[in-house]
């Protein structure tokens, strides 16, 4: 009986190593295939990196007689930062201060209510965002600030919408993780609840905050069919947030279908395709060092 148990024992911790080793192997490889695509840019079609990444004039169709296709992903760049940062400024605060409702201030309330609310939130398809968001978001902007109400600050309350769930979430598991005998003495020593709550709780869990809005940062900065229905899709720089702008995965959904394999026009995209990987990455690799910091703090 002992004897079969190890052998099961011993056969699913193998399957366990075997599951982790596939894992490892797809997710490197799908980092080298798009590594290898999006190279090909500089290193195939001969594309300047300082023209690819600082340029605005995006013109991929122009035949050889025009000069050849244009490749600059600045205003790319530039619309992605923008609304993403947005996004990000309008939602981190709301979100954190939800979180800690939801935790210290009612949770009973918290649990009930708050908390299936925001679960919802996170599991609506993002083309339903973006239909609400091209529906009555768009019209509301045109008619109050007039132009076309697609713009840089239309993606960003979309985007600020979608993101505060996991902002919210990774923010309440930060705040649960602080130990209730810390609060318990800075009571005890006089403190009030509030005063708790922003010396004593809110400085031990920042690391946690941090990494809840870098969580969402990454998920506004990979989000591509929602924003891409609000923001009017121009390949310029917005000079205002009432502006139309494009990001990287707009760019990239938007030409997919109108390219051949191996032209100079596909691995552009590919390359974006690349420095969405990169920054993603960089995202979670932040997240990582500020907690392990947090932690060793």
């Amino acid at each position: 009986m002992k004897n079969s148990a190890k052998r099961w024992g011993a056969l699913g911790e193998r399957w366990l190593l075997l599951s982790a080793v596939v894992l490892v192997i797809i997710t490197v490889a799908i980092i080298l295939f798009i590594a290898q695509r999006g190279l090909a840019t500089f290193f195939v079609h001969k594309v300047s990196p300082l023209e690819f990444f600082f340029s605005t004039l995006w013109r991929p169709d122009r035949t050889a007689a025009e000069g050849g296709p244009r490749l600059g992903i600045a205003s790319f760049i530039v619309g992605s930062v923008l609304v993403t940062g947005l996004a990000v400024l309008m939602a981190a605060p709301l979100s954190i201060l939800t979180a800690f409702f939801i935790v210290e201030i009612a949770p009973g309330i918290g649990r009930r209510l708050i908390q299936p609310a925001v679960e919802i939130l996170a599991g609506i398809p993002s083309v339903v965002y973006g239909w609400v968001g091209l529906s009555l978001l768009v019209p509301f902007l045109r008619s109050r600030f007039g132009g076309t109400g697609f713009s840089v600050l239309a993606g960003a309350l979309v985007l600020s919408v979608m993101i505060t769930p996991t902002i919210v979430s990774v923010a309440c598991e930060a705040i649960r993780s602080f130990p209730r005998e810390g609060k318990e003495a800075a009571l005890a020593l006089g403190s009030t609840r509030w005063q708790t709550l922003r010396w004593v709780v809110f400085p031990a869990v920042l690391p946690g905050l941090i990494t809840a809005v870098i969580l969402g940062m990454a998920r506004a900065f990979g989000e591509a069919l929602a924003v891409q229905m609000v923001i009017g899709n121009t390949h310029t720089l917005p000079r205002s947030l009432l502006d139309q702008t494009i990001t990287l995965t707009s760019g990239i959904t938007l030409d997919m279908g109108y390219t051949i394999m191996g032209t100079a026009w596909n691995s552009a995209l590919w390359t974006m395709a690349l420095v969405l990987l990169l920054m993603s990455l960089a995202f979670i690799l932040i997240s990582r060092a500020v907690t392990r910091r947090g932690v060793l703090k």
